[in-house]
């Protein structure tokens, strides 16, 4: 933290900004700077400040012109940080390049700069350089509990499940109401009857009154109580836990139906839109609903020596937001789609690749793009990628409902609201499955189905399907994924960590009588169930 010259103004502002106090902490900035144009730290804490306060591009103006004007790892982190957040990837890895130097150099960070560092590696999938960070930080200020938190859950992203496991616990023996904690060291490993928290669960569920905190209980209480064979007690749990958490938002399926119906609306002017100077790449999209085997591929696919994974990108949707020049909150939403349709798609493509780029190595020769949610947009990526290949997986209906509700995605995240209501999960699951069709229809051959249980009966079939469509040759490497030792960030982590197992197939009939909601929604919608 540069402290070389700090007036009382400045160590004012900085206290200030530790209090939480942004309006005093840009005041305070802003009359230093007056005093001392040329004062790095004036304009550092105005850029945060500005930053915090909503104005992050303002914010981000001074934030260069600080890294000008002083030499800081604290100065490109938080540079790095806000960068993220306006979706400039690549100049957030240049930025944390420049802050690792600074460290190179002997420079001493905090551990709030360190704990930053790693957090945007996290964002930018590098997970395993995360670690060193993370580490700093709770080696500075073992008291913070975010701090341990973020250790633990990059630990758990990179295959160290027992290091991780540690990290959760300590974390827990400081803060034992801590809900995240709990939560994620259920889902480190299948828990057994000899080994479980299944009493310590309840017991901090029932202490609180907090609705987030009584999700990721509840959560993770139903979790472990599957993992000991308590099915049925399981189930009671989770619906317990979504009808709560259902009350509490404002979720209308009518709002996601909207968004379909859009794209489908829309397609004949995709079609018919102008493709100028259409990449050459060949990325591979790996779609479909979540929590249908997609982590699963991903994970044989990259395991071919020819196939990096991305990880899961919101590249393609940022693109098409660009394109639209819409301005709703929303990446996706109805007036955006409208107002992307007819657009030039070589630039949208051109884009895309843009702003894939700082996840993918130099030297990789294909990559994948594993985010379930680009199967809105297939038959653009079709057009503005020409030579891209695209995969959805498929799940049977039942399955696909009771693993999306058994889920908890980002609760921050409007894009999942339909995943804690049985009936709300199969109404989006039919307008998925119509609109696959729909894409089917449009795009002959352009898209390969795999079915998770093709996939789980007969591994090698399926896999040698999925190279051929990829246009790759085969690789015994492919079947032995679970030895692949590249990070996983997703729910599945544990899971494709060991070889393809069956018990999740039909695992729906253990909870048939409890999912008539959704039965009752696919029996009217025609969709087949045998």
């Amino acid at each position: 933290m540069p402290s070389v010259g700090r007036t009382p103004g400045l160590w004012k502002a900085r206290k200030s900004l530790e209090r939480g106090r942004l309006s005093e902490t840009r005041a305070l900035a802003m009359a230093e700077l007056l005093r001392t144009p040329s004062s790095g730290e004036a304009r550092f804490l105005l850029g945060v400040s500005e930053a915090m306060l909503g104005n992050v591009r303002e914010g981000l103006v001074h934030l260069r012109e600080a890294t000008i004007l002083e030499r800081s790892a604290e100065y490109q982190a938080q540079l790095a940080r806000w960068l993220l957040l306006v979706q400039r990837d690549g100049e957030a890895r240049d930025a944390l390049r420049k802050a690792e130097e600074c460290l190179s150099d002997g420079e001493r960070a905090d551990a709030m700069t360190r704990d930053t560092m790693g957090c945007v590696y996290a964002r930018l999938g590098c997970h395993r350089d995360s670690l060193s960070h993370f580490q700093a930080a709770v080696s500075v200020a073992p008291q913070s509990g975010q701090f341990r938190y973020n250790h633990a859950v990059a630990l758990s992203f990179v295959g160290e499940t027992v290091q991780s496991e540690r990290a959760f616990e300590a974390l827990l023996a400081r803060d034992p109401g801590n809900a995240r904690a709990h939560h994620g060291l259920a889902g480190l490993r299948r828990q057994s009857a000899e080994s479980n928290h299944i009493p310590r669960l309840r017991a901090a569920r029932n202490a609180t009154r907090d609705p987030e905190a009584r999700l990721l209980l509840g959560y993770a209480l139903s979790k472990e109580l599957e993992d000991v064979g308590e099915a049925q007690e399981s189930f009671r749990c989770l619906l317990d836990t979504n009808t709560e958490h259902r009350a509490r938002i404002s979720y209308d399926f009518a709002s996601d139906a909207e968004i379909f119906d859009a794209i489908e609306a829309g397609w004949s002017q995709f079609a018919s839109a102008p493709v100028t100077a259409p990449a050459t790449q060949a990325p591979i999209f790996i779609i479909g609903m979540p929590r249908t085997g997609t982590t699963l591929v991903d994970r044989i696919l990259s395991s071919h020596p020819e196939v990096v994974s991305a990880g899961e990108l919101q590249a393609f949707p940022l693109a098409v937001k660009a394109a639209s020049c819409s301005r709703t909150r929303n990446v996706l939403d109805r007036d955006t789609i409208l107002h992307a349709a007819g657009k030039d798609l070589g630039p949208i493509g051109h884009s895309y690749l843009d702003r894939a780029a700082p996840h993918v190595p130099e030297n990789a020769s294909r990559f994948i793009d594993k985010f379930p949610g680009n199967f809105h947009y297939a038959g653009l990526i079709a057009r503005a990628l020409p030579n891209a290949r695209i995969i959805c997986l498929r799940r049977h209906p039942m399955d696909t409902v009771v693993s999306n509700f058994k889920n908890l995605f980002a609760t921050t995240s409007q894009y999942y609201q339909y995943s804690y209501d049985l009936a709300d999960i199969a109404r989006y699951y039919v307008r998925f499955d119509q609109l696959m069709r729909f894409w089917h229809t449009a795009m002959p051959r352009q898209i390969l189905d795999v079915h998770y249980e093709d996939l789980v009966n007969d591994q090698e079939s399926a896999t040698r399907r999925i190279l051929a469509h990829c246009s790759l040759p085969w690789s015994e490497a492919c079947l032995t994924f679970y030895d692949n030792a590249t990070p996983v960030s997703t729910p599945s982590a544990a899971q494709v960590r060991r070889p393809i197992y069956r018990d999740a197939l039909a695992r729906w009939r253990r909870h048939e009588r409890e999912l008539g909601p959704a039965l009752q929604v696919f029996d009217a919608a025609g969709i087949d169930l045998t």
